[in-house]
């Protein structure tokens, strides 16, 4: 009987339904079995419950797109009448079902567990807890509600291990190259370690060390952005710890990494609790990658394995990668193992003990490196790929290393890109020169990325076991015409050159964002539409900091300027020399608390009179301050007002400084001093508005105003106005330096660089006229 009219009107419940395979089985489910009706597990999000991510995950996933059109207006109503998610999660005892999810479990007639943590470098107890233990929970659910149905476990060719010579597809238990260990002390194991290293991460030395670092990076963001990030790089050092200590435990038994080692033992957990109480299958591909026809040729969900290789090596990036040329990759396209599962379905439960079915190419059709590589070449050569200037990349000629010589290679790479990291990042510089910092971070992460691509896949590109598909022959013989054409899980039907040319790359390439043509873009620059954005109506307020953001001065410059005003060319001399000498201490505590800088260093102008210093502010202004503004800035406040925004200028700067630039903008947030008799206390009246403060300022201020911070725009240069920029929907870096760069650069912010007009004065301090009168306080004693 097909395929199609046994598993007619059937019950499917399924896991993993938000991954690659378990997209694929619900679209081929609902346009090749007749009213068969489907049931996903999927685990509730913070901001969308179960429901809700099938209808964006899944049913709103290109891979519905042809029976979309298929069914026209009808396809709301077909998916709405045929599938329903329920809540639930494989990583949890019980699942976390609910009625209706019980009622759903106990109703079905095929139970199909895909939901996996497929990466090769997940942590080890979160692989342990859905990859080993999820199989058994899904089957102790099943137990518990009384469910009589047909439990297809997906699992991975690679549990059998990576060793020579052909796997049968037979239970572990049958295999002579697998350990007889017990996953009950690895899961003890995991849960002991995990604890553990929390303990561990929260010595005081290692959180000395985290804070020490989050500093480095961060700059003097503030103390909550700091012990933010801090925490942050505490949880990703246990995540870090978890994922060694998986990898090692798992080499260490003869599976490359930890994502076969807990198939393996789910698989081993599965048979030695469930074997005999729940009808059980095993369906294990190889590598899944995209669709060789169904529901459209070359339809992927999300890089798979191979696809950041061949990325990096169609961008130059990839010198070499270890392999042999005569090795074996087994590929197998996601119908195709769609295919095999519907067909098992179909099939049913065998008698006796649970079966296995490879879905692999490597013995019935295989593809060999060399080959692999040839082609690729070919195909770049022919499609080459451009870089930002328009010119054609040039893919390397690969000779197949061993995976060692690579390692050692990036290895030395990634120090050296670690030193001049830290370099750069320690001198002062922002703005363009900061972009070299950037540049120096992105080549880091490219040769990071390409040493965890040689240590994560190096082992399946050099290994020589070969994965036998008898059982899955048998099937497919088993089958009639009719599923030979509406159901190819045959690998024999492959043609490798085919696929790999017109199916494969070119998909690759259409799913990536790489640069396929020569020449300038004609596609709107990214910056172009951010700026476009920012601009919008729609947005709400512009907020603006001062220094370096609209003119390339700071306080000292200012304090420089204004207490030489009315000194003799001799005092002048000495007080720029003191100045001078105070630079490294003042910037030091500038880095490490700039609200401590600010109020220390404003106690300089203790006794000085208030008006003439009012006075000479707006020749400050005119003589220093305009020059070296930024004119594009400024137009920047103009477009801001002009497009309907409110504009805000927070700064450290004290009031009679800032005076001049008052009218262009709404409010204005900055420092201001006691005053008594007429002269400054040196005294600040508040804390200026500096670091997080900013944040809670402009927080304060958009729901006085009725204003959306979402919908805002923030403009700053430095790591210490990091909070603000976080605050607001459209952060804006301005000539950062060299922290705020890269922090801008990895989260994808806007970066404008604003320069000074040319021409006019470029003179730090003033030219007379000399009052020798001058009060000491002001002329810097």
């Amino acid at each position: 009987m097909p395929i199609e009219r046994q598993l007619r009107g059937k019950r499917f419940f399924i896991t993993g339904a938000t991954g690659f395979l378990g997209t694929a089985l619900v679209e081929r489910i609902l346009r090749c079995i007749p009213e068969a009706e489907i049931t996903v597990l999927i685990r509730p999000g913070r901001r969308a419950d179960a429901s809700a991510r099938l209808a964006r995950e899944v049913i709103k996933n290109d891979c519905f797109d042809r029976l979309r059109h298929e069914l026209g207006d009808g396809f709301s109503d077909e998916v709405a009448g045929r599938v329903r998610a329920v809540a639930g999660d494989v990583g949890q005892d019980g699942l976390g079902l609910d009625k209706e999810g019980r009622d759903a479990l106990a109703g079905a007639g095929v139970v199909i567990h895909s939901a996996a943590t497929v990466s090769f470098d997940a942590p080890l107890t979160q692989a342990v807890e859905i990859n080993l233990l999820g199989p058994s929970r899904l089957a102790a659910a099943m137990a518990e509600c009384g469910s009589k149905a047909h439990l297809i476990a997906v699992s991975t060719a690679y549990v059998a291990s990576t060793h020579q010579g052909e796997a049968k597809e037979e239970l572990l238990s049958e295999n002579p190259f697998t350990l007889d260990v017990r996953w009950q002390d690895e899961v003890a194991f995991s849960r002991r370690l995990r604890d553990d290293l929390q303990t561990e991460s929260r010595l005081s030395d290692n959180l000395k060390e985290f804070t020490k670092k989050a500093r480095g990076e961060v700059g003097a963001a503030g103390d909550h952005l700091i012990a933010s990030r801090a925490e942050k790089l505490r949880e990703e050092w246990v995540s870090d710890e978890l994922v060694k200590a998986g990898t090692a435990r798992a080499l260490s038994l003869g599976w490359p990494d930890a994502y076969p080692f807990t198939k393996a033992l789910g698989e081993k957990a599965l048979i030695e609790q469930w074997e005999g109480k729940v009808p059980i299958t095993f369906v294990r591909p190889s590598i899944i990658e995209s669709a060789l026809s169904e529901p459209r040729a070359g339809w992927i969900r999300g890089f798979r394995m191979a696809e950041p290789i061949i990325i990096s090596y169609a961008r130059g990036l990839l010198a070499e990668f270890p392999g042999v040329p005569e090795g074996i990759i087994d590929v197998i396209p996601v119908d195709l193992v769609v295919a095999a599962i519907l067909a098992v379905a179909a099939r049913g439960p065998e008698s006796g003990k649970p079966k296995v079915y490879h879905v692999a190419s490597g013995v019935r059709n295989p593809l060999r490196y060399g080959r692999l590589v040839e082609k690729a070449t070919g195909f770049f050569q022919r499609n080459p790929l451009y870089d930002d200037r328009g010119q054609p990349i040039s893919v390397p000629e690969w000779s197949f290393p061993g995976r060692g010589r690579v390692q050692r290679q990036l290895r030395r790479a990634d120090a050296l890109m670690t030193f001049a990291e830290r370099l750069i990042t320690a001198l002062p510089v922002r703005g363009r020169q900061a972009q070299l910092a950037a540049r120096i971070e992105d080549r880091h992460a490219m040769a990071k990325r390409a040493l965890g691509y040689v240590e994560l896949y190096g082992a399946y590109t050099e290994t020589d076991a070969r994965y036998r598909v008898d059982h899955l022959l048998e099937l497919w013989d088993a089958c009639n015409e009719e599923d030979h054409k509406s159901f190819r899980f045959d690998p024999g039907v492959i043609d490798w050159d085919r696929y790999v040319l017109e199916i494969h790359l070119p998909s690759v390439l259409e799913h990536t964002r790489v640069r396929t043509k020569p020449g300038r873009s004609v596609v709107e620059k990214r910056s172009d539409r951010q700026r476009k954005a920012i601009l919008s109506p729609e947005r709400h307020m512009a907020v603006f900091d001062l220094e370096h953001t609209l003119m390339a001065s700071n306080v000292v410059d200012t304090y420089a300027w204004l207490a030489s005003r009315h000194l003799p060319p001799a005092r002048r001399a000495r007080f720029v020399a003191d100045l001078v000498r105070q630079g490294p201490a003042l910037l030091a505590l500038d880095r490490r608390d700039r609200g401590d800088f600010l109020s220390s260093f404003y106690r300089r102008f203790e006794d000085a009179p208030i008006e003439r210093l009012r006075e000479d502010s707006w020749e400050l202004f005119n003589r220093q301050l305009l020059t070296r503004s930024f004119p594009d800035g400024f137009a920047r406040v103009r477009a801001h007002r002009a497009a309907g925004h409110r504009t805000l200028l927070i700064t450290g700067a004290l009031d009679f400084i800032i005076e001049p630039i008052r009218p262009l903008f709404d409010d204005i947030m900055c420092a201001e001093m006691g005053q008594h008799d007429g002269r400054l206390t040196g005294q600040l009246t508040a804390l200026p508005p500096i670091g997080e403060a900013r944040a809670l300022l402009l927080a304060d201020y958009a729901e006085e105003h009725a204003l959306s911070l979402e919908e805002s725009v923030a403009y700053a240069d430095s790591t210490s106005d990091l909070a603000m920029l976080e605050a607001v929907g459209f952060p804006v870096a301005v000539n950062p330096e060299s922290r705020l760069s890269a922090i801008a650069r990895r989260r994808g912010w806007h970066v404008e660089h604003w320069a000074k007009a040319e021409g006019g004065s470029h003179r730090p301090l003033p030219l007379g006229p000399f009052d020798v009168k001058a009060p000491k306080a002001v002329m810097g004693r």
